[in-house]
């Protein structure tokens, strides 16, 4: 009876040892994507950053996911080169990327929301709708505040902007295909690693 009281902090401690660990793994995964050779179509080049942003929301959920992306920021303002192509500090952020850069954790956090809210038990098996929430946090968060960042930094009007993020589509949709893919295999594998608030949505 006594040793029920400190199991239970016990329990927490590992919990968030275990988030912690998530999120710093996701961070660093970002950050690889980000280091990744970059594709050069104009004032913001194609990168495989998108892909694990997207990526830590459907498979950490909301929180943990924006917490891991806005890690990967936190590293990469101080000065370890893992933005796009080596990059640091606060420069990535007076560049025509910063609308991007910006709705990062947004998308993260929009994407494991949504994810959250599916069946569990049809998560594993449901790339077609984890497809769709990762394309819909491109379309209603990433392509406008990009668009707008490189209206803002690239001396661009804004139809400019819109069009030329209209260059990003084929390979994003390549990009959930593949994130949509690799969620649903990692939750087949750790049906347990959501966060529990969206249990109530299995019934």
């Amino acid at each position: 009876m006594t040793a029920a009281p400190a199991a239970i902090p016990a329990r927490k401690r590992r919990s968030t040892a275990t988030d912690l660990a998530l999120i710093a793994s996701f961070a660093a995964l970002i950050g690889a994507c980000s280091f990744l050779p970059a594709i050069p179509i104009g004032v913001v080049p194609i990168t495989l950053q998108t892909f694990a942003v997207i990526l830590a929301g459907a498979v950490l959920g909301s929180t943990r996911g924006a917490l891991a992306v806005l890690l990967w920021m936190a590293v990469g303002i101080i000065g370890l080169p893992v933005f796009t192509a080596g990059g640091a500090g606060l420069a990535p952020f007076a560049g025509p990327s910063v609308g991007y850069l910006v709705s990062f954790p947004i998308a993260a956090f929009f994407t494991g929301f949504v994810v959250e809210r599916l069946p569990r038990k049809r998560i594993a098996t449901s790339i077609p709708l984890i497809l769709l929430a990762g394309a819909a946090a491109s379309i209603l968060i990433t392509y406008p505040l990009g668009a707008l960042g490189m209206a803002w930094r690239a001396d661009l009007t804004l139809g400019q902007a819109f069009a030329f993020g209209l260059s990003f589509i084929p390979g994003d949709i390549l990009k959930n295909v593949l994130m949509a893919i690799v969620a649903t295999s990692v939750h087949r594998a750790f049906p347990g690693l959501l966060p529990a608030r969206g249990r109530a949505a299995t019934a």
